[in-house]
């Protein structure tokens, strides 16, 4: 399987400011809601990740562009793509879409780190193993230095 994660998400009222407008910090969170539900569908409960291995996924650094707005009660989809792998961080493209439009793009740096130390530390194998063969190529409007 080779495709890009897609987590389909609802604007809620409480997502909005007074013009019913995303707020743009809540962007974010969709990401981070997308990134969970992505580690979900790869076998992976990031509280398994901490009992079974030691580890939690830290956001270690973000780009995020901002291209047009999204509004209450759109229904909005979130998707996430591996762009690069290192021994103990994962570089993921992610993008916020209404249909064919982007809302926002993203480049999220997730750090692999010993849950006790707050260290980096490398990602476990058996989740090493299974990112690849499950994530697309990032999309093209979250290429490198389109951001």
């Amino acid at each position: 399987m080779n495709t890009i994660f897609s987590l389909p998400v609802r604007v809620y009222y409480e997502d909005t400011d007074t013009g019913g407008v995303v707020y743009h910090s809540n962007y974010l969170n969709f990401m981070e809601r997308a990134r969970t539900e992505w580690l979900r569908a790869l076998g992976f409960e990031q509280d398994e990740l901490l009992r079974t291995y030691g580890v939690l996924f830290a956001v270690s650094a973000v780009n995020i562009a901002f291209q047009k707005p999204a509004r209450f009660n759109e229904l909005l989809a979130v998707t996430v793509a591996l762009d690069r792998r290192g021994a103990a961080s994962l570089t993921l493209k992610q993008e916020v879409r209404r249909g064919d439009e982007v809302l926002a793009s993203a480049e999220v740096r997730i750090a692999c780190i010993d849950a006790q130390r707050f260290v980096p530390v490398a990602i476990p194998a058996r989740v090493a193993e299974r990112v690849p063969a499950t994530c697309g190529t990032a999309p093209a409007s979250a290429a490198r230095g389109k951001l």
